[in-house]
This record gives structure tokens, sequence and C-alpha cells, in this order.
């Protein structure tokens, strides 16, 4: 059996311009943090004593006798890339949190997944290319609407500063003050909306009108480029400005497509500012899932926690080890 473990992550700025058919032609920069909610995968063999030769357990079971046959697309893209013993498997994922809620769910299964069959396979596999390959199969194979942030922060995990170009694609630590970090930190609230959604379907309305979304895009790199720089300010407000860009972000992301948000987010995101909140954001493509709410104070935090429902709120750290082999062995 092996059990992979893959952190979700949280995209605080620059969302939108991870997307290749933006940063091929312009730069993109993306500020992001891997968290301590995660995705696991368990690999194992199966007897060829049963009628079939997968079996798989997500939020449905599936049994069959041919990876062709399989309808879980992303299982059924891996194991036709790099499945090479063609062995009978089980293969069981289960996450922390809900799926289609924003966190990057989908990259943390597939980066899991690849994890899972290298070292199946018995093959090394750095960060770098866990998350080049689960870009592969999720653009050139599934060819979903999706960036290229996800990905690479599932796989390194941390706190990054991650830059897109024609040129490729850097990952570089935020190396902030440990307290700072901690004061940040310690300052969000993650919030369930309560509704889930299909990113890949917004996200692909926000590419088809590419062109008309240019000049918010070019916005919404300018602000990531702009918090960069107050994160090494040594600004003691800085978690204020944040929270200023972090709200002019998500106001700018909500005129790349109609879908992005709607009635309730909105109540939801004006609520949180209007209680103790100096920033607000819905993560992910938009639609719903989880808020991020920045507080500049304990107190404002513990104001805006006394008004928000306690079983809808998720408490969370930053993840510094990204994918991880957690358990590996044979009978």
């Amino acid at each position: 059996m092996i059990i992979c473990r893959t952190p979700l992550r949280i995209s605080l700025f620059g969302g939108g311009t991870d997307f290749e058919e933006w940063f091929l032609h312009n730069q993109g920069i993306v500020i992001s943090m891997s968290i301590n909610q995660y995705c696991y995968a368990t690999l194992r063999e199966i007897p060829n004593i049963f009628q079939f030769k997968y079996r798989l357990r997500y939020f449905k079971n599936e049994f069959t006798r041919t990876v062709n046959k399989i309808k879980h697309k992303s299982i059924k893209a891996v194991l036709k890339n790099y499945h090479i013993k063609k062995t009978n498997l089980e293969i069981i994922h289960s996450a922390d949190l809900p799926a289609l809620s924003g966190l990057g769910s989908s990259s943390a299964f597939n980066v899991s997944l690849i994890n899972l069959i290298y070292s199946y396979n018995n093959e090394q596999i750095s960060k770098r290319e866990l998350a080049k390959k689960s870009i592969y199969i999720e653009k050139k194979v599934l060819k979903e609407n999706v960036g290229y942030q996800d990905q690479f922060a599932c796989a390194f995990g941390g706190f990054n500063i991650i830059n897109f170009s024609n040129n490729g694609i850097s990952v570089d630590p935020l190396n902030i003050k440990e307290k700072e970090k901690d004061n940040l930190t310690n300052n969000f609230i993650l919030y369930f909306s309560g509704y889930q959604r299909e990113g890949y379907k917004i996200e692909g309305d926000k590419i088809k009108n590419l062109d008309i979304n240019y000049n918010y895009l070019y916005e919404i790199y300018n602000l990531a480029l702009e918090a960069k720089k107050i994160f090494f300010s040594n600004n003691k407000n800085f978690l204020d400005e944040l929270g200023k860009i972090m709200t002019e972000s998500w106001k700018i992301k909500c005129k790349l497509s109609k879908k992005v948000t709607n009635r309730n987010i909105d109540e939801v995101i004006n609520y949180g500012l209007k209680n103790g909140a100096c920033g607000a954001k819905l993560l992910g493509a938009g639609g719903g899932g989880f808020v991020l709410f920045l507080t500049s104070t304990a107190s404002d935090k513990k104001k805006l926690l006394s008004k928000l429902p306690k079983f809808k709120i998720v408490d969370f750290k930053i993840d510094e080890l990204g994918s991880q082999i957690l358990y590996r062995t044979w009978k």
C-alpha cells in the first residue's frame, strides 16, 4: 500500500494571470500558500481473483476490467499515461474539505495520483516534474480550462511567489519574518459559503473573453506586484494595506465573468467587510466555495467570528512540505 498526502491551497493575489493564454504573451504572478488541509490518496495491489482489475473509491465506486472503462477522467488519464506495471489496483480518494470549493482540490488529487503511480513504479519524481505532469494531464489530455498555479502550489507546499512567463515558471518562497507570517495567518478567516461549483466552466468563460478582460487581468497583475512590495515593506499596517488590495482584486475579478459572483456571495463578503474584515475575496474561479476574510487586529477577528456560523469556519496553518508519500509498504 502507498499513501500520498497533498495540501490544498489558498491563492491570495494574481489569480487569472497563471493561464497560459495570458502569460505566454504577458507576465503573470501569483502569491499563494499551501495549507494543512489535505487531499489523501491510497493505492494498493489487489488479487486477480476478482472479476474486475480496478476498484476505485471516491464519491462514487467503480469496478472495471479495463482502464478505458474508467469513468473518473483524471484516474483514467493518469493510469493510461503513467501506470507501467498494468497490475490490478485499488485507488481510494478522500479529502479534509469539500471538492469544487476554490482550494485547488482537483489539482491536489491529480498531483497525489501521479505521485502514487511514480512511487509504485519505483521512480523518483521532483516536485517541479510532479506539477508539470499534473498540468499535462489537466490541460493537454483532459483539455480543461485551468491555470498553472494550483499544481505548483500543491506539489511544492509553502508560502510562495509563483512567476509565469513564456520563459518558464519559477517558485520562490515568500521569505518574510516568521512574526509577520504568523500575524498574517492568524488574522485570516476561512469561511465556507456552502455552495460548490464547477470552476472550469467559469474559467472557460473568462478565457473566451480574454480580449475584453485584458485590462482587468493587467490590473490584477499590478495589484499582485503591489502586494509583493507590501510584504517586504516592514510597514506595521501591512494587514490593512493587503486587505484593501485583496478586496480590490476581488472586485476586478468579478468583472472577468458574470459567473464569478452572485447575490448570496456578495452578501457574505459585504457582511464580513462591515463586521471586522479589512479584506475579503472568494477563492478559486468563482461561483461558490470558500471566502477568505482578512482582519487587521485580534479584536476585529473576534468580532467577525462572533457574527459568522462557527460550523462554517475552517482553521488552517501553512503546509511547508507539499505533496508527500506518507506510507509505502508491500506484502
